[in-house]
């Protein structure tokens, strides 16, 4: 019997894919470090991501390890506890601080040390455990993390299912085996506290924690967990002072299994997530099983030509792009709900099997998410944006607010504005959100009126003042300084004025849609308001104070002085919905083009980025940047230049970014300044596809605008629950690094007369043919 097309895509995970040169036949160790047998494997886009890239500058919930797919549980080593950024796992501090389940958006949680301990020992073991261990020895690939405890010489392998953290401990013989449980004291972005740990059986603990308020997260987070162990327990020990626990081990057998479940609403659910996920106690299978999950979500996108660090640094990408964000719904769809005055468990909506229909996160903003997952997730995850979108929703049906950034089910109001509208209506453009339209647009609209997350500043939790929306409103911009004072964070009138109106954009699309005509007039009038905080005289976006004058000394490369994470030359260009009127504000496209590229030559010095902080304050000009490819704000850029008509200076940029931001693979770079959850990841995926949505995919029938792609062929397998074609295909012919400028375009072999493709011939399936050249082509 033929297989359908639906089977052959889930079962694409396990197809051989030819990608370039690494689809040779080539020796690799087995899947444990341990083993001493080698076996001919073929490279898969698992095998070729680089989980080490930029750990020198990683912060709490940046780097993965032994974790699954936006898993509830991402368990790696910390070498560094304190602080949301710095902190977790950083390559060049060389001491392991515990071994820790939860790394994500404002939490954090369970921390466990094994450990070799003599009775003697066992009063300052709660305060002195750290080890060394070395990266020699150390093995990560996605899922699956291997080290060995220099002090005591023990060999650690984690790896983990969705909701199950699943450790493998190898003791010295003849050494008292114990596990230190941290459930106190400061992990991460949180203050850990109300920790207990009780022994419920001969093999098994729970317990609880709370991750206390932060100043983004108002509301304090518990944390249940069950244990089991394949050995028994010989004693738990309660220190009074740090609160931590002491748990010996009888060890009989070689190796010490630990299985680890959390729940966000209760140990009964912890219990529930391991029995349904982790039954069995088969490590390697784990290991296993892990590595095909991630090989099917990576091996959507089959990739030939191109360089072997080319190839690898584009899984990373991806593998970047496809976590982050993370579940907090249980297996049986149990989730916190702390929306409202008083937590309480909610329940997903299930299917006729009794599984739930999705699941619930956590996420970090979706603040430049326009640029990046709208469109990636849109083409290649369609199933996991959907996904976002209900559970965007689900915070919406409870307390009454679409979240731009939830953590522990609670609201943060992290960044500004409205960042989720073009999110979800991308998600409806593209049909892969067919249902409940009318209730999603109008819990938008009020998501865009009084009362809505638009009001509020950064983490301004209990008023909404910071921003500055009566101005908008009332006069068409948000003024600088505020003169109600400070209210959250991110008060920077000129940004938040051009986030709003954008976002009004695409809400009107929405409102366009569903025959809300009166609506869309208002919104699409709203959108025009970024023209009140541009400066014709100066051309610059300027911020306006209360009174409609100018603030302050004109200079556009001052930073944060009313543009947000930005200066006034990057945020110029922060009109994706309106470029054309954009440039006619500066006098036409010709002026506009010279005024960007000019940006982007100065740019290029210091190497498109403004770095990490130590840059920043060993170099003061990286702030000054005209253009940073290291944080949202001026992401797009490259790509303004194919809506001003000069296709060649959107490639020409486009292949100098990529070769200067994002290629190589160390550990010290990899993305130059702010990798939030994924979307500088997918940033680096897109224009190496050579595929961009200036608008964020949210217009009628989404356009992309074709780039320069870096690779000779790339190969899209479409999800067929969503599309209707098997595969979409990017070739590139005579393609190098000296011929990046695109001569001609066809699509299925019919002649393109520009540098753009809508959405639904895109999944019709088929393939588009660029013919690359080293010579202008305007």
């Amino acid at each position: 019997m033929k297989p359908t097309k639906k089977k052959m895509f889930k079962n694409v995970k396990g197809i051989l894919l030819n990608i370039g040169v690494l689809g040779l036949l080539c020796f690799s160790y087995c899947s444990t470090p341990d083993s001493k047998q080698h076996k001919a494997v073929v490279k898969e886009p698992v095998d070729l991501v680089y989980p080490l890239l930029d750990t020198e500058n990683s912060r709490w919930f940046f780097f993965s390890s032994a974790c699954r797919p936006f898993g509830m549980v991402n368990l790696s080593p910390d070498t560094q506890v304190g602080g949301a950024w710095g902190s977790g796992y950083r390559y060049k501090t060389d001491t392991v601080k515990g071994f820790s389940h939860i790394h994500a958006w404002q939490l954090a949680g369970l921390s466990v040390m094994p450990l070799t301990v003599s009775k003697d020992r066992e009063k300052s073991v709660y305060t002195d455990y750290y080890s060394k261990f070395s990266h020699e020895s150390e093995k990560v690939t996605p899922g699956y993390h291997f080290l060995e405890l220099e002090r005591y010489k023990i060999k650690v392998e984690l790896s983990s299912t969705k909701r199950v953290g699943f450790h493998r401990y190898t003791f010295p013989q003849d050494e008292p085996a114990a596990i230190l449980f941290n459930v106190n004291g400061k992990l991460g972005p949180c203050d850990i506290v109300d920790g207990k740990l009780v022994k419920s059986g001969d093999k098994e603990l729970t317990g609880e924690l709370v991750n206390a308020p932060t100043i983004r997260r108002p509301k304090p987070t518990k944390v249940f967990f069950k244990v089991a162990l394949n050995t028994e327990v010989e004693s738990v020990v309660r220190d009074g002072e740090t609160g931590n626990y002491l748990v010996r081990l009888l060890n009989k057998a070689p190796e010490v299994l630990m299985k680890v479940g959390i729940s966000y609403t209760s140990v009964e659910n912890a219990a529930v997530n391991m029995q349904t996920e982790l039954a069995h106690w088969d490590f390697d299978q784990v290991v296993h099983a892990s590595k095909e999950e991630w090989n099917g979500l990576l091996s959507r996108i089959e990739i030939e030509g191109g360089s072997d660090t080319a190839q690898r640094r584009f899984y990373t990408d991806l593998w970047h792009a496809l976590q982050g964000r993370r579940i907090i719904s249980d297996a049986n769809g149990a989730y916190p709900d702390n929306t409202g005055h008083t937590f309480r468990v909610g329940q997903l909506p299930l299917d006729n099997e009794g599984k739930p229909l999705f699941n619930h996160y956590n996420s970090d903003a979706f603040w430049g998410a326009q640029w990046t997952i709208n469109t990636l997730w849109g083409l290649v995850y369609p199933e996991i944006m959907n996904e976002f979108v209900q559970s965007l929703m689900q915070y919406y049906h409870d307390g009454g607010i679409v979240p731009r950034g939830p953590s522990g089910g609670n609201y943060t109001y992290v960044m500004t504005g409205a960042s989720s509208t073009p999110f979800i209506v991308s998600a409806i453009q593209k049909e892969i959100v067919k249902d409940d339209l009318e209730a999603i647009y109008q819990a938008l609209k009020i998501t865009h009126s009084a009362g809505g997350i638009m009001e509020k500043a950064g983490y301004e939790h209990k008023t909404s003042i910071g921003g500055g929306f009566k101005y908008y409103h009332e006069r068409g911009y948000v003024p600088y300084p505020l003169p109600e004072g400070d209210y959250g964070f991110h008060q920077d009138g000129a940004s938040l004025t051009m986030e709003y109106a954008y976002q009004d954009w695409t809400l009107a699309q929405l409102a366009k849609k569903l025959g809300h005509h009166e609506d869309y007039q208002y919104f699409l009038k709203r959108s025009g308001y970024y023209k009140n905080t541009f400066d014709k005289e100066a051309g610059w976006m300027r911020p306006r104070e209360v009174n409609g004058q100018w603030h302050g000394a004109l200079d556009p490369y001052k930073y944060e002085t009313g543009f947000n994470e930005s200066n006034g030359a990057q945020s110029t260009w922060f009109v994706p919905h309106d470029i054309e009127g954009l440039a006619e504000l500066m006098g036409g496209k010709e002026k506009a083009v010279e005024k960007l590229n000019t940006q982007f030559e100065t740019a290029e010095k210091i190497g498109f980025t403004s770095g990490g902080s130590h840059d920043r304050e060993l170099h003061p000009e990286y702030r000054r940047i005209p253009i940073n490819y290291g944080n949202q704000p001026s992401m797009q850029t490259a790509q303004v230049f194919n809506l001003l008509n000069r296709p060649d200076l959107s490639q020409y940029w486009t292949r100098k970014v990529v070769n200067k931001v994002f290629s190589g693979l160390s550990p010290a770079t990899g993305f130059n300044g702010d990798e939030d959850q994924g979307l500088m990841g997918s940033l680096s995926v897109l224009l190496k596809l050579g595929l961009f949505q200036m608008n964020g995919g949210t217009e009628e029938n989404p356009q992309y605008q074709i780039g320069s792609p870096i690779f000779n062929r790339v190969t899209i397998h479409l999800n067929p629950d969503f599309y209707p074609g098997e595969t979409f295909v990017i070739e590139t012919n005579n393609n190098s690094d000296d011929n990046f400028y695109v001569k001609r375009i066809k699509l299925n072999n019919q002649l393109l007369n520009s540098f753009s493709i809508q959405h639904g011939d895109i999944v019709k399936g088929g393939t588009l043919v660029l013919e690359m050249t080293d010579a202008l082509n305007k």
